[in-house]
């Protein structure tokens, strides 16, 4: 397949662009700075009043990952206009260059996230739930996935890929293990929030499971099968790095340190994927201990 990637050198989209590489897909990366051709890889500059739809004629698949990180910084008034506002932003873009093509990819995967969800210690989502969150991450995403089902008026299959806590060597794991590293480890807020995470390598395989598989569309829960607690997290990751976990951070000091953005390990969702699930999809992954231990020992 000929695949373009928007969002291509962050972490989900380094991890993704290996696994194409690897099964022999053609890969180009929509960027918005000049870059040459690297690895076999193209890469095209959007944005910016950039027209690059004659350079994509020909791809069958589009991902779209791009949008600010929720993991850098506070969520002032400033920052929480740049994630909304790149997010909109760029699936517009993804969906104008869509129009334009001659000939339409087949499927748009487009990034999304599990805060679509109310935060709950006692509800299960699946992707046929309804409730949705109404705090400025869970409009944030309703909005996100709304531009994206746009694609659909064009014959384009649309899936909302909708990240849990993503684990890899980059992104938020490294920011929750560094307390352990320096023996001050232990349970974030009351620790019974629970954390839907999925390993980075499990992401890439369920993105190019869905788009090989035309009966997944709509929202897919990209998030392990076995859900934890905080508690059970973060006792999970003091094993493996072997280092105490006995110092409680209390939700107050998390709250100051960290302002509004702290809902993120605050807070939390039991999310189940059950659209991977049902069509076979088998996680690389799915014990939190194996995923743990295999990122800190590679």
């Amino acid at each position: 397949m000929k695949i373009a990637i928007t969002g291509g050198t962050g972490l989900v989209g380094k991890h993704l662009t290996e696994l194409l590489q690897f099964y022999e897909h053609e890969v180009i990366i929509l960027t918005r700075s000049e870059r040459k051709e690297e690895d076999g890889i193209r890469y095209i500059k959007w944005l910016n009043g950039m027209k690059p739809e004659a350079e994509l004629e020909g791809i069958d698949a589009f991902v779209n990952l791009a949008g600010v990180s929720l993991n850098d910084g506070r969520w002032t008034d400033k920052r929480k206009k740049a994630i909304f506002e790149s997010r909109m932003e760029t699936t517009e873009e993804v969906v104008r260059i869509i129009s334009a093509l001659s000939k339409k990819p087949r499927v748009l995967i487009n990034a999304s996230a599990v805060g679509i969800y109310p935060t709950s210690t006692t509800m299960i989502y699946t992707e046929n739930s309804t409730e949705v969150a109404r705090d400025f991450l869970g409009t944030t995403v309703i909005n996100w996935e709304q531009r994206a089902r746009e694609a659909e008026q064009y014959g384009v299959r649309v899936c909302l890929t909708r990240f849990g806590v993503i684990l890899g060597k980059e992104g938020a794991l490294p920011l929750m293990t560094l307390p352990y590293k320096f023996g001050v480890g232990g349970t974030v807020g009351s620790g019974e929030q629970w954390l839907s995470w999925i390993h980075v390598e499990d992401v890439a395989r369920a993105i190019l499971f869905a788009m090989e598989h035309e009966t997944i569309s709509d929202a897919v829960n990209l998030t392990s099968p076995n859900t934890k607690r905080m508690q059970h997290f973060g006792k999970t990751i003091g094993q493996a790095l072997h280092r105490p976990h006995w110092l409680p951070v209390p939700s107050v000091m998390m709250k100051l340190a960290m302002g509004e953005r702290s809902q993120l390990v605050l807070e939390g969702q039991y999310v189940v994927p059950e659209k991977l699930l049902k069509s076979g999809f088998e996680f690389k992954f799915a014990s939190l201990e194996d995923a743990i231990i295999d990122l800190y020992n590679k």
